[in-house]
């Protein structure tokens, strides 16, 4: 190694701290609670959405194939 890549080595060990081998609590019980929080009502744009994809499919029903090969 030159002086070069000792000096980036310097820098990059002051500027990350050192990797814990454990970690400081358990994770799943906070993942847990985060997804009973994650829980949440349907948008009104998705219900926009499905009711213009119904109307598509009840004017044109030809157009099904190529709604279905979009997917």
């Amino acid at each position: 190694m030159n002086n070069h890549d000792e000096k980036i080595q310097a820098l990059l060990k002051q500027a990350f701290p050192p990797v814990q081998d454990e970690l400081r609590q358990d994770l799943w019980p906070l993942m847990l609670r985060r997804m009973d929080e994650r829980i949440s009502p349907v948008a009104w744009f998705d219900w926009a959405l499905l009711v213009l994809l119904i109307a598509v499919i009840a004017i044109s029903p030809h157009s099904i194939p190529l709604l279905l090969y979009h997917l």
